[in-house]
């Protein structure tokens, strides 16, 4: 099944599902060494959907030396570069060949609707694992220029035992970002994805099994943080460890290395995204209309969501009454009909996390003009309306922290100075937009924002050619592009004396 499919057919695929639930470590699903599960409870309508094998820091144990075992054999990262990508593309077309099954899980286990887990998370990954396959036998290592009694070899390889700890906004695709660049260079990689969405990364493990990756050179742990998490940080034989989640976290796996043997650590820890909007935009009906997808799209988790609109004075009001609008089309409805366009918060702690800040944007003065509140509360769910709030300054809590719910903030600003400055007061520094028909401002204002990626007349431009990643708290190291490669390398000089 390769097309998206009716609401009732979801439903009634969703009623047959049988997902796999245990831990996948050398080539295998097994229960939890503790033998403890954990419910996993779809926001959808809250109901249990599966319980899941608990993994700690026993299991993380078994999972490393079974990646380090594959890892020191050979059978992965000494396979020659043309048979490996033929490994990952078959992963890729099993990926597609799954879609249906794939969407659907994620979907149940974190909320989005249907079509976007259809068309953007299962292609988006599907499609990052192709595009590093296919650059495995197209990247090149160095001879250095020398002399003619020397030869100077510079090479890259594997760094050994990868750690990825993915977070639950996009379960498959922050996933594929890591595996891709990872499994192509030749690592073992042990995932631990986030107990709020771990089950189509289970169904992706036993995809890649079939697809002919070596058992041991893909594992799945889940778990929680503070167990397993905390455990491939501090594990001593774990070379690397690629994080994308809070910043909070983040600083903890820098503390996890340092105390351990201190691996390498990649981090992309969220973003609070200035959407910078000038009066001579080109066309404020699609500057709206990208602005109300930035924050709305994926119910505003996004670590890229566009939650600062910084808007010159003289067309806020007009912006903003255009991006209402179309925040009125986009109510919460049911994740399984492809024609909804927002679905649920991932959990109830996040979504009381995201009423919180609502709160505290009404007692810090902003004017809510969109939201606010709780909706479909009879369908057992975790619903919040788009939200939109006015008069915004930039030194307010919902300004400031990263919310990661559908919450906009506008803040008006008097020229191209002013939003450059509002777009850099903050501690992140992953993304930002900027809308103007002068080119030449557009080239200045976006060396001057710092951020990992600018976008120009749009949001969340690009593709896989195109490195992501963020300045200052927003983290280090580069997802996609040839880029990626370089954090699960170790790179080395050979130096021959030929005299």
């Amino acid at each position: 099944m390769s097309k998206l499919l009716s609401r009732d057919d979801y439903q009634k695929m969703a009623a047959d599902l049988s997902p796999r639930t245990q831990l996948f470590i050398d080539g295998r699903f097994v229960p939890a060494l503790s033998g403890k599960t954990f419910d996993r409870i779809s926001p959808r309508d809250g109901r249990v959907i599966a319980q899941v094998a608990e993994g700690d820091a026993a299991d993380v144990d078994v999972a490393v030396a079974s990646a380090r075992r594959a890892f020191e054999k050979g059978s992965w990262s000494q396979m020659p570069p043309a048979r490996r990508k033929r490994v990952l593309l078959a992963l890729a077309d099993k990926m597609r060949e799954h879609r249906n099954e794939l969407a659907l899980l994620e979907t149940l286990d974190m909320g989005k609707p249907i079509r976007d887990a259809f068309a953007v998370d299962v292609m988006s990954a599907a499609n990052a694992i192709q595009w590093h396959a296919e650059a495995i036998d197209k990247v090149y290592d160095e001879v250095a220029p020398t002399g003619p009694d020397a030869l100077g070899l510079i090479t890259r390889e594997p760094i050994g035992v990868v750690a990825a700890v993915v977070p639950w906004n996009f379960p498959m695709l922050m996933a594929a970002w890591k595996l891709g660049p990872a499994l192509a260079a030749g690592n073992s990689v042990i995932v631990k994805p986030a107990e709020q969405s771990p089950l189509s990364m289970l169904r992706i493990a036993e995809l890649a099994a079939e697809a002919g990756l070596p058992d041991g050179v893909l594992n799945v742990v889940p778990g929680f943080g503070p167990t397993a998490g905390k455990a491939l940080g501090l594990h001593m034989d774990v070379d690397c460890v690629a994080f994308t989640g809070s910043g909070e976290v983040g600083k903890l796996f820098l503390q996890y290395s340092g105390q351990s043997n201190m691996k390498r650590v990649w981090l992309e820890a969220g973003g609070k995204t200035p959407n910078i909007v000038l009066a001579d935009a080109p066309d404020l009906e699609k500057a709206a209309q990208h602005a109300a997808m930035g924050i709305f799209f994926n119910q505003g988790e996004v670590c890229t969501a566009a939650s600062r609109l910084v808007v010159q004075e003289s067309i806020r009001e007009e912006l903003v009454e255009r991006i209402i609008r179309i925040g009125e089309t986009m109510m919460p409805g049911d994740p399984l009909d492809p024609a909804t366009a927002m679905g649920a918060i991932v959990d109830e702690s996040q979504m009381k996390r995201v009423l919180g800040y609502i709160e505290k944007g009404r007692a810090e003065g902003a004017t809510l003009r969109l939201g606010g509140e709780q909706v479909r509360r009879n369908e057992g769910g975790f619903y919040i309306a788009p939200t939109v709030f006015d008069n915004v300054r930039n030194d307010m809590t919902i300004a400031q922290e990263e919310i990661f719910g559908p919450v906009l903030s506008v803040i008006a600003v008097k020229d191209a100075e002013e939003a450059v400055k509002v777009a850099n007061d903050t501690a992140y520094g992953l993304a930002a937009c900027i809308w103007t028909r002068d080119i030449r401002q557009a080239h200045r204002m976006a060396r001057a924002v710092k951020a990992g990626s600018v976008w120009v007349n749009c949001w969340d431009g690009g593709d896989m050619t195109m490195p992501f990643g963020g300045f200052k708290q927003s983290g280090n190291g580069r997802d996609k592009s040839l880029h990626a490669m370089e954090k699960y390398t170790e790179m080395k000089a050979t130096w021959i004396d030929l005299s």
